[in-house]
């Protein structure tokens, strides 16, 4: 590349096109992008500096923690929480959300993050994410529990950073999608996807079929339609693919089109969905329709739900709009059955 743009110049160039922009929002984003750096360094070190493994304990989801988990919160929260741009935080690995230490100036945006997406996967180095969502507040308060229950149409900013062969990070300010890489050289991201798009039609689809005898019907006619191939009433043949991990799967949407499903299922009725609405599937849904996808939980658009708690799972159904809306359409026509 000749002209390389970093994302640093990527973002003051879109805040001067803002006539309103004071500059918080750019600091925000660049200290997250500083703490992303950082964990992709562990990420990418493991074994060498002993982070990988369990930690010996459980999240507030009741899942065991790795060691990387605990230690990627801990760099987002320090990289961000005595900035004066933040009034508070909600992470994955907390029950609560996170108080802006007194010391510390309180600013008009709050951070919602999953700090290690996917993180059963680092000890078979496979590719793991950070996914994180930026809403607006009232600059100055103390905030309350409801002002992080927001619809995801609310976000001013998603972005999701996978950790693989290379760093690649995708962000979305509300004005399309856009990707970076990782120039480890110089220890910048360089813009190397500009104005990414979704495909509207795909014939390739994500989804763990081990549990096939626990999903809805709606699901079942859709993979047993894709399953079917050219013989079938689709007339072609569906490709499977499926990653265990968050942001991987979403950044193959975005780079060739599909559709993700993580749909309800009945294994456990206490826990029907797996994917947690305010850190993983509303930035997720942001970003992929940005990039002219669809992101439904089978029944509604995912950015117009109203969350209940801080933690909420959902199901997801997401990637290229006319896949999508075909899953949509069954569930409607399931409901009038």
């Amino acid at each position: 590349m000749t002209h390389r743009i970093t994302l640093t110049r990527f973002i003051i160039e879109q805040q001067a096109e803002t006539t309103d922009a004071s500059g918080t929002f750019t600091l925000l984003l660049n200290n997250i992008v500083t703490a992303c750096k950082h964990i992709a360094i562990k990420v990418n070190r493991g074994q060498l500096i002993d982070v990988l493994g369990s930690a010996g304990s459980e999240n507030v989801q009741g899942e065991v923690q790795k060691k990387l988990d605990i230690i990627t919160h801990d760099i987002m929260v320090n990289a961000v929480n005595w900035t004066g741009q933040l009034a508070g935080m909600v992470s994955e690995e907390i029950d609560d959300f996170i108080r802006i230490p007194a010391p510390y100036k309180k600013g008009k945006y709050l951070l919602l993050f999953d700090p290690l997406d996917g993180s059963s996967n680092i000890d078979i180095n496979l590719s793991v994410g950070t996914i994180f969502s930026v809403l607006r507040c009232q600059e100055g308060i103390e905030p309350e529990l409801n002002d992080f229950l927001r619809q995801g149409f609310e976000q001013v900013c998603a972005g999701f950073v996978v950790y693989g062969p290379s760093t690649m990070l995708i962000l979305t300010t509300g004005q399309g999608v856009n990707g970076f890489t990782l120039d480890q050289d110089v220890g910048e991201f360089i813009l190397t996807h500009p104005a990414m798009k979704i495909p509207k039609q795909t014939s390739e689809f994500a989804i763990n079929m081990s549990n096939q005898r626990f999903w809805e019907a709606p699901v079942q006619r859709y993979i047993k339609e894709c399953m079917q191939g050219t013989e079938g009433v689709r007339g072609r043949d569906f490709n499977m693919r499926w990653i265990a991990s968050f942001v991987a799967d979403g950044y193959r949407i975005l780079t060739r089109g599909g559709v993700f499903l993580y749909p309800l299922d009945s294994r456990n009725p206490k826990q029907p969905a797996r994917l947690r609405l305010l850190y993983e599937a509303n930035p997720m849904a942001f970003i992929i329709e940005q990039a002219g996808g669809l992101c439904i939980t089978g029944y509604e658009r995912m950015l117009t739900i109203i969350p209940s708690s801080l933690h909420q799972r959902v199901p997801v159904m997401m990637g290229s709009k006319d896949e999508v809306e075909r899953l949509l359409m069954y569930h409607q026509e399931g409901q009038r059955d």
